[in-house]
């Protein structure tokens, strides 16, 4: 019997209204996720867990700031606010989260060295997260993607996921974006779409279940 599973992605402190990173509208996804939860067989989450020395900020790089892009052993970087630091209250799950059925917890961004946008691998796709074993090991075949952020997170999750030969789809209203540029969104959205990913709605899901 075929097994979906829904990846949470960094609903975190810090990229909630508020945080050091705070994705516009991020605390909105909340409710919404807390309501789709009970419609997948597994549920995972998705942590970014950055060492202080972390080279995605800013402060790390004199002279430069947040925004600047910089090329780091041969990978363009974006450099952020420090955010999700291992064991801070920013690194946490918005407290409003339910966590009660999140089974599994994958942290990544833990090596200073090198980001991890994708849930599944870091940016230069060396090392893996684990996460798609854990799912293979579940029997899990489909995933639902949700969380923060859109043009970032979310689109490096789902493309991996995609690629790895899971039924791919974004529940694109339980997912808000970072939109440094206006069409980020927009253009992720693309993206993914024309890989074959599907994009949905949370009442669509919903409606399914109950046929």
């Amino acid at each position: 019997m075929p097994r979906k599973a829904l990846i949470i992605v960094d609903v975190q402190n810090d990229f909630c209204p508020g945080g050091s990173l705070a994705v516009p509208e991020g605390d909105v996804v909340v409710p919404v996720i807390n309501r789709i939860q009970s419609l997948f067989d597994v549920v995972v989450a998705t942590q970014d867990w950055h060492p202080l020395n972390h080279i995605s900020f800013a402060v790390n790089h004199p002279g430069k700031q947040v925004g600047d892009v910089v090329e780091i052993d041969g990978l363009l970087q974006v450099l952020w606010p420090v955010h999700c630091v291992q064991n801070s209250p920013g690194a946490e799950f918005h407290p409003q989260l339910d966590t009660s059925r999140i089974a599994h917890v994958i942290r990544k961004g833990t090596d200073p060295r090198i980001d991890s946008y994708s849930g599944f691998f870091d940016n230069a796709r060396r090392r893996d997260t684990g996460l798609a074993s854990l799912l293979w090991d579940l029997g899990v075949d489909e995933v639902a993607i949700c969380g923060l952020a859109t043009d970032y997170c979310v689109k490096y999750t789902a493309l991996d996921a995609h690629e790895l030969g899971f039924a791919t789809a974004v529940i694109v209203d339980a997912c808000r974006g970072v939109g440094l540029r206006s069409d980020d969104v927009p253009e992720a959205i693309r993206q993914m779409e024309s890989r074959g990913i599907k994009i949905v709605f949370a009442g669509e899901l919903a409606a399914s279940a109950d046929r």
